[in-house]
């Protein structure tokens, strides 16, 4: 346990100085042991080589044996508030997020009301500076009301500071909005963040359509689902020359037209999420992916119910292959945090959604155990590649950036217990898993947030 003197320090620290670490920042290819210094908030060098000479008025962070990231981004995070405070506040989703390494979440729109004017908006951010514990950046509604009907003022948004739009579990059904929403996003210079399912395809689907939902009686949902409106998307954003943003892609089929677009040139960038690329429909028997011959009482686990569903094991493998290949550009949590009674229930009546932000690093990271993907691309794509889709001044540890930074413990093994998050929620399919590499040191803007072993530094008490 860090004594109080040393959080206090460490909080209000104008001087760090992190020693001995493996320093991975992509955006600049450093990938070396060495020294990083830290000023007032922002970030002041990176050494040749890690020396142990720290100026006097340094406070000290050893990393040895450690790696020291950027401060991870996270594209695509649900907090819930305003208007469903009890599954998800700013407070203890950014909370959470510091827990997880991220020091930058994009919150959807899909709140109560939800994020289609500037006043919503600016409230969101006003209440995010105040009381959050890492920067939240909101994302805009495409539509009013996120009904598909009437464009949201777009310029209105972006001027509020929105990201991109998007009405994320609600997608756009009407082909020509859909056109509009592109051709004016265009205007302001932001993506469109399109949720990738046809729901008249998928209607009545509950899970991945194939053998697992045959053997437990569920109705499935088709793969095409997502590919359909995938290729539509894409299209349409070619015809307008936007920029179009793919949210958690999970299918071999939608790998296949996102290729094709690329090819024609079409200004695309897609992301997946953690469980898309560890977990299986398999999981849905509750045995951690294990298949036995009969169906016992551990089935129809509803905290693996997420939309789009846990596919097959053959689309878990390509999508690991396209983001280590760089089809696939960035790793997005879509933490999606529901209350207990939203998964106590049956299969069918179960809430989508996975709480996924203090285990996205984790979990992904057995993937690199594994020699499935390098350490650096996986960085890669929870820094840099999405700072780039941003367009902001983050993601890196470049001279003057803001201090974001993430220290990782990769011999770490620990045991995913929910009921120790810090979010409101606790739907994991990972609770009692075991996993090797472990957040151990969040800062934000040159402040700790998160120091394991340590307590929590309460979220508003940032200088």
């Amino acid at each position: 346990m860090a004594s109080d003197e040393s959080k206090e320090t460490h909080l209000k620290a104008r001087k760090l100085a992190i020693t001995g670490g493996r320093v991975i920042d992509p955006a600049q290819g450093i990938d070396r042991v060495a020294d990083v210094l830290i000023s007032n908030g922002k970030i002041g060098a990176i050494t040749e080589s890690s020396t142990g000479d720290v100026p006097r008025e340094y406070v000290q962070i050893d990393a040895s044996g450690k790696i020291v990231s950027p401060g991870f981004i996270d594209l695509h995070t649900h907090l819930r508030d305003p208007g469903q405070e009890w599954k998800e506040t700013i407070v203890s989703g950014t909370r959470a997020a510091a827990r997880g390494g991220f020091t930058t979440v994009c919150a959807m729109p899909n709140t109560d009301p939800v994020q289609d004017t500037a006043a919503i908006v600016e409230d969101v951010v006003r209440r995010a500076n105040s009381d959050g514990a890492v920067r939240v950046l909101p994302i805009g509604a495409i539509s009013i009301g996120q009904r598909g009907k009437r464009l949201a003022p777009m310029g209105e948004l972006a001027d509020a500071g929105v990201i991109g739009f998007s009405d994320d579990g609600n997608p756009v059904a009407d082909a020509n909005l859909m056109r509009q929403a592109l051709s004016y996003s265009v205007e302001v210079g932001l993506p469109i963040i399109n949720h990738a399912e046809d729901k008249k395809i998928g209607a009545g689907g509950v899970m991945n359509a194939g053998t697992v939902a045959t053997r437990l009686g569920l109705s499935g949902v088709p793969v095409e689902a997502e590919t359909v409106m995938v290729a539509r998307d894409l299209y349409l954003a070619d015809l307008t020359k936007a920029r179009l943003h793919i949210p958690h892609i999970s299918t071999i089929g939608s790998l296949a037209v996102l290729k094709s677009a690329r090819e024609r040139g079409v200004d695309v960038t897609a992301e997946v999420t953690p469980h898309h690329l560890t977990l299986s429909d398999e999981w849905v028997y509750g045995l951690n992916g294990s298949v036995t011959e009969a169906v016992g009482s551990e089935a129809y686990d509803t905290n693996t119910k997420v939309n789009p569903p846990l596919r097959s094991r053959a689309d878990v493998e390509a999508m690991i292959e396209a983001l280590k290949e760089g089809l696939i550009d960035i790793i997005a949590t879509d933490h999606a945090p529901h209350a207990a009674t939203d998964k106590i229930c049956t299969y069918n009546e179960a809430a989508h959604g996975i709480n996924v932000l203090e285990t996205a690093f984790s979990s992904v990271f057995q993937l690199v155990v594994n020699g499935k993907i390098s350490l650096v691309r996986l960085i890669e794509s929870l820094t840099s590649s999405p700072g780039s889709i941003l367009r902001h001044d983050l993601g890196s540890l470049k001279n003057g950036f803001p201090a974001d930074v993430v220290i990782i413990d990769p011999n770490s093994r620990w045991i995913v217990d929910p009921e120790e998050f810090e979010s409101k929620s606790v739907n994991s399919p990972l609770s009692g898993v075991e996993l090797t590499g472990r957040i151990v040191h969040t800062i934000y803007q040159g402040e700790t947030v998160f120091e394991l072993n340590g307590d929590h530094i309460e979220a508003g008490t940032r200088s």
